[in-house]
């Protein structure tokens, strides 16, 4: 068995495009252009390559994009202050600051700043709770991306098996809440779960967010199942030269699954995708507009 390769980039591509064309919408018919803000805080090559991205997708859609660079040093008040004033700006409709952030701030007091309606990461208390209520809230973006991969495979999740490695409040948690949203029967792991082994072994639905390189080997793997690799993890390579690799073995777990997102091309391009997609509803909400339709 030769696992099918999830294509992240070619979905995201595809999305990319029903968002272009409801940008286009609701300039034409309401005026408005959505605009994005991205705080950026100090120089870590990694983030500022992944900023880029994201700008050059929110171009790409039609929208408007700001970055806020601000020095590593900066202090809490000072990047709470901008976060204010971007809550005040009515031509920004989505906020966006960059993580990790440096020890010196508190980036739950951070989150907690950012108004809800234009919490376009989803991580806001009130989004959360929204979501674990069933209420309609800006979701985060990396959860939307894996349950929207999986569904290019499964026409309905319903009753079938999930298990996320993983539990923390950007990935794990807001994952499995999506996940019995779509009426999956969901189990979430995570360091201290025994056997770990044989609880990945009962998934139709794999979903591996651990930050921890290559932690799920091919025989955790259910024949057939479809796996679903959160992990972006540098390792060191030949020659020196570091690459990326996720949570899953990929070169094992390929034989075994039914389906899998490669590392990088997966979930990473539609995560981005879904960012655009929260901005482009936050403008709609804001408007006083239905959500858009990207059918």
């Amino acid at each position: 068995m030769s696992a099918q390769i999830i294509d992240g980039a070619a979905a995201a591509a595809r999305l990319g495009e029903k968002i272009a064309a409801a940008v286009r919408r609701l300039k034409v018919e309401h005026g408005i252009e959505p605009g994005l803000a991205v705080v950026l805080i100090g120089s870590n090559p990694a983030s500022e390559i992944y900023v880029r991205s994201k700008m050059m997708k929110t171009a790409a859609a039609g929208m408007r994009s700001s970055i806020h660079k601000l020095p590593e040093t900066v202090a809490e008040a000072d990047l709470l202050a901008l976060l204010a004033q971007l809550n005040d700006d009515s031509a920004v409709h989505g906020i966006l600051v960059q993580l990790p952030l440096p020890p010196q701030i508190d980036s739950r007091k951070v989150i907690a700043a950012i108004d809800p309606a234009k919490d376009v990461d989803g991580f806001h208390p009130l989004n959360a709770g929204r979501l674990s209520t069933g209420l309609a809230g800006l979701q985060p973006c990396t959860p939307i991306a894996c349950v929207v991969l999986a569904k290019t495979v499964h026409a309905s999740l319903a009753g079938l098996e999930a298990v996320v490695v993983g539990r923390s409040n950007i990935v794990g948690k807001p994952l499995a809440q999506l996940l019995l949203n779509e009426n999956a029967t969901v189990t979430v792991a995570h360091s201290k779960t025994k056997e770990l082994s044989a609880v990945c072994r009962r998934a139709d639905l794999l979903f591996a967010a651990a930050g921890q390189p290559e932690l799920i080997r091919g025989d955790w793997i259910k024949p057939g199942a479809t796996v679903t690799d959160v992990g972006i993890n540098r390792v060191p390579g030949n020659g020196g030269k570091t690459h990326l690799v996720g949570d899953v073995a990929f070169a094992e777990a390929v034989a075994v699954a039914g389906a899998i997102t490669p590392v990088p091309g997966g979930v990473g391009p539609m995560t981005i995708a879904c960012l655009l997609m929260n901005t482009l509803s936050a403008a709609h909400a804001g408007a006083g507009l239905p959500p858009p339709e990207l059918e």
